[in-house]
């Protein structure tokens, strides 16, 4: 596999900050000049937030990002030290807040690991072991948190019409399906039979019109199959460190909206459930938004899904709950990316 440099850095680009940011800032004054409940005196609701809860989901939000350090580290075997590890997954972010959610930013990704001088197979290996967790851990805990949700899980609002709202509960239930399919699937391929996987691939992709891009799965069959040979014999020493680091990463992201919430209002044990079960909903709608990071969607939805608990508080909650869990990612990365490009490119020349 050759990576497209030219590519990557068009993903790689600072000045991509500016699409997200103007994006959810064209929804975020829409919803001020044509919602008539927005106006200056909710703006003001910020200062009835609760301090303590305000520094726990900011703390939250920190522990996240240290299991995503820490899980990289020990997927690569501590090839990475600390330091490397946060400008890898600071980037890795960064690429996925200026890049459409389902698009992602795997590709990226593998080349941020490769150019810290992990080889390109393990890279694969790595990034592919990551994406597969992330989605067990929705496939896994979605049935569950939503069994404790008792069925409250999707929004009942007078902006949404009973038809879209249906239209939203096929969407979960069709994505999940696919995702669930799509990570049976991989996970077989990646552990089990990367082989078969990439005979079966092949044999669709002499079909027809997908005969065009029969190179290129050829090309993937053949990443599956030397990712597979570098995770295969590892002991549960190495899966389950990164297994619980998983499931700490994502209960660390949807509690920090509960804490966000529970700033401004008290929320029950039974309405925490329902937040947090409400945001699996929210992770699958943002996931097939066009727009980068999902700028725009995630404003607007936000306030369908927990208006019933926020008792006006849901436009500052929405910007807050952006400002901490999105922005910082397009502000950090504009930071460190370059700094990273002169420590592994220049740095790298000058040696030689």
């Amino acid at each position: 596999m050759k990576l497209d440099n030219k590519k990557i850095f068009q993903t790689l680009n600072p000045n991509k900050v500016w699409v997200p940011v103007l994006i959810g800032l064209g929804i975020v004054f829409a919803m001020f000049y044509f919602d008539p409940s927005v106006n200056a005196t909710t703006l003001k609701g910020v200062f009835d937030a609760s301090v303590p809860f305000l520094l726990l989901a900011a703390l939250l939000i920190v522990f996240r990002d240290v299991g995503y350090v820490y899980r990289i580290r020990t997927i690569t075997n501590q090839e990475l030290t600390w330091t490397r590890s946060i400008y890898v997954i600071i980037l890795w972010e960064f690429a996925s807040a200026v890049t459409p959610s389902v698009v992602g930013g795997t590709a990226v990704a593998i080349f941020i690991l490769n150019k810290e001088g992990i080889k390109l197979g393990r890279a694969i290996a790595y990034v592919m072991v990551t994406a597969i967790l992330d989605n067990l851990f929705f496939v896994i805990g979605a049935p569950i948190i939503l069994f404790f949700a008792k069925g409250n899980i999707f929004p009942e609002s007078q902006v949404l019409e009973s038809q879209l709202q249906n239209s939203l509960e096929y969407i979960f239930w069709i994505s999940y399906s696919l995702y669930a399919i799509y990570s049976v699937v991989m996970a077989a391929a990646l552990f089990y039979r990367p082989r078969v996987f990439k005979w079966v691939l092949m044999k669709i992709f002499t079909l027809g019109f997908l005969r065009k891009w029969k190179h290129d799965a050829s090309e993937y069959g053949d990443q599956i199959i030397e990712a597979s040979k570098e995770l295969s014999g590892k002991s549960w020493n190495y899966w389950l460190p990164i297994i619980l680091a998983t499931i700490f990463i994502w209960s660390s992201r949807y509690l920090m909206l509960n804490a966000l919430i529970t700033a401004f209002v008290s929320l029950s044990l039974e309405n925490h459930v329902i937040v947090f079960a409400r945001q699996v909903i929210m992770w699958i709608v943002m996931m097939i938004s066009p727009t980068p990071g999902s700028s725009g969607t995630a404003e607007f939805f936000f306030g369908q899904f927990f208006t019933q608990f926020l008792e006006g508080y849901t436009f500052v909650t929405s910007i807050l709950w952006r400002l901490l869990s999105y922005y910082p990612y397009l502000i950090l990365g504009a930071i460190f990316l370059p700094r990273w490009i002169k420590q592994v490119f220049f740095k790298k020349k000058n040696k030689s």
